[in-house]
């Protein structure tokens, strides 16, 4: 992986301030690494396994963080993880025609983006939870596990919209559901690719891990002590339109 000194120096930056803002929200960043690789043209095969490799770090400080605040509900994201985990290994070792995928994929983050951003915000106790079935639990983890592996990601970018949506957490439990949902799929996703003899720069990655590290530990200080419910949406929305445009830059 060819990198100018320079150019090393603002990728690290980057990844410092992706890290802050994805892990408060319960995600690992993967989409925003992969936006900013992209941006300086390191090689699409490295992206999603050094992508991946940042997320197992990332998604680790945030688990712990999330768990230790009583966000973690192992039971409630147990059907989830059951499809969505081998759904990502299988989908990862895919090589799939990406133009018209990505080209909707994006545009569905963008507008969800740009709601969740511009909407009017909800008070925290405008949330009511309902109870999702096992059946309907596996199948959405299942079709996000494809995601997950296809795009190089944990996921949680699909799956923190979808519990909001269909009213299956608040955003402060779905934070803590996505990072364990996010950290599970990045460990099978990265296997998926291992698999397929793909590898990633250790000496460059190590520097990145340290920059996503602090980050994290940033991150997650906001989102379980310092964010509320309107202010994780915005957030969230936030993250979603980085991701919507990572998605499109690639069509460019």
């Amino acid at each position: 992986m060819e990198v100018w000194h320079l150019d090393f120096f603002i990728i690290t930056v980057l990844f410092f301030v992706v890290a802050v803002v994805y892990s408060s929200v319960g995600h690992a960043g993967a989409s925003g690494y992969s936006a900013v690789m992209a941006l300086f043209g390191i090689s699409p095969l490295l992206m999603r396994p050094t992508s991946l490799m940042l997320n197992l770090v990332v998604g680790s400080i945030g688990l712990y963080r999330f768990h230790k605040a009583g966000l973690v509900n192992l039971r409630k994201v147990g059907p989830f993880l059951v499809a969505s985990m081998p759904a990502a290994y299988w989908s990862a070792q895919l090589n799939v025609e990406k133009t018209f995928f990505y080209s909707v994929l994006g545009f569905v983050l963008l507008v969800s983006g740009l709601k969740l951003v511009f909407g009017k915000p909800s008070t925290n106790g405008d949330f009511r939870v309902n109870n999702v079935s096992l059946p309907v639990a596996m199948s959405a983890g299942g079709i996000i596990g494809v995601l997950s592996g296809v795009t190089g990601t944990g996921g949680a970018i699909f799956f923190t919209p979808l519990l909001l949506k269909m009213k299956w957490a608040d955003p402060k439990h779905a934070a803590g559901l996505s990072v364990v949902f996010v950290l599970a799929n990045s460990v099978f996703g990265l296997a998926g690719i291992f698999k397929s003899s793909v590898f990633f720069d250790i000496w460059l990655t190590a520097v990145w891990i340290i920059a996503a590290t602090i980050g994290a530990v940033i991150g997650t200080y906001f989102g379980v002590f310092r964010f509320s419910n309107s202010g994780i949406l915005k957030v969230l929305g936030a993250v979603m339109i980085v991701a919507a445009i990572k998605l499109l830059s690639i069509l460019i």
